[in-house]
């Protein structure tokens, strides 16, 4: 048996097949996902999952396994009113700000998985946070877990209040790395590089960070203490960095509270 033999056997509805919506289906298809078994409802579907053996906009299987919404939240409202309720399908989804409470109301006694990815799942680098309802058995957690390990690590959540701060960490992460690449860039700049070779210094200098942080598995810290000599360039440039009041913490709070009330903003229907 594998991972996907019930999905195999009783299918999967794939409500929207944007950037993360075909992330997750190439990395479901590269695990065993039969493409017959997938319905993917999207009226924008791209060209490239064209032929590929999906169910394109069909008519959906009677009883599906799973049922995964990756819309935009903005969207969602829409997106529901075009599936019908499905008898004894999980309903993952993978929308920003929508409570487990919103998808109760369209989805009355469904086992439901709320997960927040993050966009380096395109590349299978990615790390979903979930929880589900108490409806949700350990089985159908562990089928959510397998399925979102198809674009990255999985981490589990203790309650969905957690959500919005998650959201605001590694949800909205990605794109405070890519402005630290933009900024680091800039300030090679102004140091007399040219702009190409300062971009390419920064982005190699995050991204292998970033691989020898996950790879030694070790605590951040120590790994800063490791590459910085007394006295040195690294410490000149730390003690700027580390600043209590003007330096990178109090900022990094304050980026990750905005982005965390914004979450919260979203999950009370706010504009």
């Amino acid at each position: 048996m594998t991972d996907f033999d019930d999905i195999n056997a009783r299918g999967l509805v794939l409500v929207g097949c944007g950037r993360m919506g075909g992330a997750m289906l190439k990395g479901w298809l590269a695990r065993g996902l039969q493409p017959g078994a997938v319905t993917v409802i999207d009226p924008r579907l791209a060209p490239e999952w064209q032929d590929k053996g999906l169910r394109v906009n069909a008519a959906l299987p009677e009883n599906p396994a799973v049922l995964v919404l990756a819309v935009k939240p903005q969207m969602m409202t829409d997106a529901l009113g075009q599936v019908p309720k499905l008898a004894d399908a999980l309903v993952i989804s993978v929308a920003a700000g929508t409570t487990i409470a919103s998808f109760e109301v369209a989805f009355p006694d469904a086992p439901i998985v709320r997960v927040m990815p993050n966009t380096p799942a395109a590349i299978g680098q990615g790390i979903s946070a979930m929880i589900g309802n108490r409806r949700t058995t350990p089985a159908q957690l562990d089928l959510a877990a397998v399925l979102m390990r198809a674009v990255g690590r999985v981490v589990r959540l203790d309650s969905e209040d957690q959500m919005d701060a998650v959201t605001g960490l590694s949800g909205s992460g990605p794109a405070y790395v890519f402005h630290l690449i933009e900024a680091m860039a800039q300030a090679g700049e102004a140091q007399g590089l040219s702009p190409r070779l300062a971009l390419e210094l920064a982005r190699a200098t995050v991204a292998g960070a970033g691989a020898l942080a996950v790879h030694e598995d070790e605590d951040p810290a120590i790994l800063r203490q490791n590459v910085t000599s007394p006295g040195g360039t690294t410490a000149a440039g730390l003690k700027v960095l580390m600043d209590e009041d003007t330096g990178l913490p109090p900022l990094m709070v304050r980026t990750v509270t905005a982005a965390t009330e914004r979450g919260r903003a979203l999950g009370r229907g706010e504009a």
